[in-house]
């Protein structure tokens, strides 16, 4: 027999769970249009008992997040951030030390940490990524966190 989990957009869940968001401060112009396309995703679903704390940066994120994880108060957590390409090596070190961080984390705590951080060549096209739009990748992070969460309810864990 087949299991159907609903997903995004169609996506309600009760009991309506508590979520983190965590926003990076570097390139706030970004990141805060991404915070506000999770927030507005989130809400449209009813989903209004939101944290929302801020990082230093994107480098950050994962050891904030598995806190919020570990802390036993949030269902899930959102990572929100933005890294755009310079002219020396610090991009690919710093987005590959997020990325993977937070994949440790959310595996640590088997509890959903969204990625969302943009990690762009360009300024235009992070602006691009957080506008408010439906293309938001703010709101993708926000339904990823939230789909997952869902499949994690209905497929328990074996002891």
């Amino acid at each position: 027999m087949s299991k159907h989990i609903p997903v995004a957009p169609d996506l309600r869940l009760s009991p309506v769970p508590k979520v983190a968001i965590i926003s990076s401060r570097f390139n706030t112009s970004i990141t805060g249009g991404l915070k506000n396309g999770a927030l507005e995703w989130l809400e449209e679903r009813g989903i209004t008992d939101v944290d929302v704390y801020d990082a230093p940066g994107a480098f950050e994120l994962p050891i904030l997040a598995q806190r919020l994880a570990k802390s036993g108060q949030y269902e899930g957590v959102i990572c929100l951030g933005c890294v755009i390409k310079g002219d020396t090596a610090h991009f690919e070190f710093i987005s590959l030390g997020a990325t993977i961080g937070i994949m440790q984390a959310q595996l640590a705590t088997e509890v959903p940490i969204a990625f969302g951080i943009l990690t762009t060549y360009t300024e235009q096209q992070a602006v691009d990524r957080s506008r408010a739009d439906a293309e938001n990748k703010g709101r993708e992070a926000a339904a990823a966190c939230v789909e997952t969460l869902a499949f994690l309810r209905n497929v328990p864990a074996r002891s």
